[in-house]
């Protein structure tokens, strides 16, 4: 008798697992708070079964664009449901409703949870998800672009974090919102803002929006903004300079002894990387390879220079989250909350390198090229 009950009870727990799963297929949507001032986000969530039996999530933010972004995870344990989507450093996690028409839930992408709750919409209740742009073509390597139309002006006194941002609305224009000259020359020149020296006060604390539209249509690439930037300096800024060879303390980039941890990008992600920060201490990487991520990493991340030595030529989608040492410098993000005593924590960033990336920075010294900056003027009108 008791292992006829047991028998039972397990065919039960089948059951019931095989039901959840056949309620969770289908389009889910809902609307998240947006910034203050701003309407809410409408979010979808289309959840497929493959081939292997195996849940699918493909995420559509549809005031955003109607780009659907592939979950990189999705677990399923009875009525509870998790959705991470490693590209956005994004998860989801909600509890299906008796009826299984409902899902109660939270948001969360690098700061406090937000309340999500999505509904099974009918045919008429479904939102319409908008076709994306056609993504850019690459912008072919052996071109020379500049900015045909470019603007400058300074920044609002009130505007909180910066970005740089190219491919706004489908187009391949290039703005920048709240950034400082050298923080421009770092990028512009692939530096560490410790390999920039000279000029006058303004050209860190003064703040610039810019938006600069390619003369030549395409996506281009890293190195071909760069060129589009720099001349953009020297024209618009005066900027003039001279280089310098100087041993450095650095962090070597590699790859650790266990082995890559990381996800090759699955479609063609064109020719520029994704880098967004989602609070202190953690950022969300799309198709990158290593020299891109190290120029981020020295960029925004690090205190000194980070030398590529993975010899890796793929690109990569991923997340990493840590624990901010109290001398490094922030992630890009909102301001960090009270800090606390948190058993749960994320490691230090170093450790989170090797347990979620299979990557090591490691301190050393190396000879770096530094730049001195000789003469610079406030931009030039547009």
């Amino acid at each position: 008798m008791r292992e006829t009950l047991l028998r039972v009870a397990t065919l039960a727990m089948i059951a019931g697992s095989t039901l959840f799963g056949q309620n969770l297929v289908g389009s889910w949507q809902g609307s998240l708070a947006g910034p203050e001032g701003r309407p809410p986000l409408r979010l979808v969530i289309k959840i497929s079964r493959e081939a292997d039996e195996k849940l699918k999530a493909v995420l559509y933010s549809i005031d955003q664009g109607g780009q659907g972004l592939t979950a990189s995870a999705i677990t399923q344990q009875g009525a509870s449901l998790k959705v991470s989507v490693a590209a956005i450093g994004g998860e989801y996690q909600g509890k299906l409703n008796p009826e299984g028409d409902g899902l109660a839930g939270t948001w969360t992408q690098g700061g406090p949870a937000q309340a999500l709750n999505l509904v099974k919409p009918t045919p008429e209740t479904a939102w319409t998800i908008p076709e994306p742009p056609p993504p850019l073509k690459a912008m072919p390597l052996d071109a020379k672009p500049v900015f045909d139309v470019a603007t400058i002006k300074p920044s609002r006194p009130d505007s909180r974090g910066s970005s740089l941002l190219v491919g706004r609305g489908g187009t391949n224009l290039f703005t920048t919102t709240n950034m400082s000259l050298k923080e421009l020359i770092v990028f512009a020149y692939g530096l560490h803002t410790r390999q920039v020296s000279g000029g006058p006060a303004w050209v860190e604390n003064d703040r610039f929006d810019i938006t600069g539209k390619p003369d030549l249509a395409g996506s281009p690439s890293v190195l071909q903004l760069q060129a589009m930037v720099q001349k953009l300096l020297v024209e618009r800024f005066q900027l003039t300079f001279h280089k310098e060879s100087k041993e450095l303390s650095v962090y070597a980039l590699t790859v650790a002894k266990t082995g890559l941890k990381m996800s090759k990008t699955e479609s063609g992600g064109g020719n520029l990387p994704g880098f967004g920060g989602r609070g202190p201490g953690s950022i969300a990487v799309r198709n990158s390879n290593m020299a891109d991520f190290a120029g981020f990493l020295q960029s925004r991340i690090v205190d000194r220079p980070v030398v590529d030595r993975t010899a890796l030529p793929d690109r990569y989608d991923f997340t990493l989250k840590w624990t901010p040492d109290v001398n490094q410098p922030p992630a890009p993000g909102p301001p960090p909350a009270a800090a606390g005593l948190d058993v749960d924590a994320p490691p230090d960033l170093f450790a989170a390198f090797q347990q979620q990336l299979g990557l090591k920075l490691e301190a050393t010294k190396a000879p770096v090229e530094v730049m001195v900056v000789d003469k610079v003027e406030k931009p030039s009108e547009n």
